[in-house]
């Protein structure tokens, strides 16, 4: 797929996620309470951001004749390598990619508690300007 058609796709899906998340923050900083359902709906929103940032940072290396890694923290790293991203950012991005596998693969050990901290403070922005933001190829 051409990286401009991928960048395309990934800002929708920012921009749906995204604002699901907003909502979320919106009630939070409100004093209520998120249901169990409204909960789920942020791991899951949180999980395809995550998600799809991996599959962006992939795409711009391969559109950048760079080696594709198949680790998500290897791919960051390589674009911070490259300068798409500050390397002051990465452990954000590590952290983000760690808050990820959580979801996924330790699901029983999540501490929803500072998920939904991280929710409230807008922890989630950079990846969702990461996805909003064209890259080029060059």
């Amino acid at each position: 797929m051409r990286l401009d058609l991928y960048q395309a796709e990934t800002a929708q899906v920012a921009g749906e996620q995204g604002s699901l998340l907003d909502e979320a923050r919106q009630k939070l900083q409100a004093g209520e309470k998120l249901s169990r359902l409204e909960a789920n709906g942020v791991l899951h929103a949180l999980q395809v951001l995550i998600e799809n940032a991996i599959g962006k940072a992939k795409q711009i290396l391969k559109a950048k004749s760079e080696p594709v890694p198949v680790s998500a923290y290897d791919a960051l790293a390589a674009l911070a390598r490259t300068g798409v991203i500050g390397s002051e950012n990465l452990s954000v991005w590590n952290a983000a990619i760690g808050l990820r596998n959580r979801i996924v693969h330790e699901y029983m050990n999540i501490d929803m508690n500072r998920v939904l901290e991280l929710v409230y403070v807008d922890q989630y922005r950079f990846v969702i300007e990461f996805l909003l933001t064209p890259i080029s190829d060059k």
